[in-house]
């Protein structure tokens, strides 16, 4: 299989765009391999070749990166792609036991999609948001502080196509190919929206001025 002479004129024009932000051509990997990811909904073959094609690089070359990263998929992804942390604070808050059940719940996997193509779910590491444990994503967007139940009900109104919005950030969600294309270098002009520290973050930074610390000069 291969794209067909519109898409792959498209995929150029996108990725020529791309290449000239770098002085290296093949330092446009990344980018490439997510807008070969939102054209498709995961890492093809045919995106593959197509990235070596654009960047002079042999097919085994970027495999060997594609593979590596685990943002890059290689096998179909649902339109949300949901992500339980499951690292040290979040797993022993309930991130643990919200991964299980929503397993359970959805039928699927680590890297599985539904059968009705709607949800993915995968086991993520540490997403920096510790202080709003146990924390889930969709498509990269943050669902704070959640519980066996709310991330349940968060899976069945994504399948049943209800809006969604983030605990923070935008106030509605892209899917999981366009969120690729964002990652790719297109943004969507979302990026501003919304408050993207919440409350917990916040805490420390209030605390410091009510008390009057400041921080310590940088030495010399």
């Amino acid at each position: 299989m291969t794209y067909t002479p519109e898409v792959r004129e498209r995929l150029e024009r996108d990725a020529k765009e791309i290449i000239a932000r770098y002085p290296k051509p093949r330092s446009a990997l990344l980018p490439l391999l997510h807008l070969v990811q939102s054209e498709d909904g995961y890492v093809t073959d045919h995106g593959q070749q197509f990235c070596a094609d654009m960047l002079g690089l042999t097919k085994a070359e970027v495999t060997a990166v594609s593979t590596f990263y685990t943002m890059y998929k290689r096998r179909p992804m649902g339109e949300y792609h949901v992500g339980v942390c499951i690292n040290t604070l979040c797993a022993v808050m309930g991130g643990d036991q919200i991964y299980a059940e929503l397993s359970e719940h959805l039928g699927v996997g680590h890297d599985e999609a539904t059968s009705d193509g709607k949800v993915s779910l995968e086991r993520l590491e540490c997403n920096a948001a510790c202080d709003f444990a146990p924390v889930m994503m969709v498509n990269w967007e943050f669902f704070d502080n959640m519980t066996p139940e709310s991330a349940k009900r968060l899976v069945d109104d994504l399948r049943a196509g209800k809006e969604v919005a983030p605990t923070r950030g935008p106030s509605k969600l892209c899917t999981f190919k366009q969120a690729s294309r964002v990652l790719a270098g297109f943004p969507d002009g979302l990026a501003g929206e919304g408050a993207s520290a919440g409350e917990a973050s916040l805490e420390g930074l209030k605390l410091a001025k009510a008390r009057g610390w400041e921080a310590p000069e940088a030495s010399k």
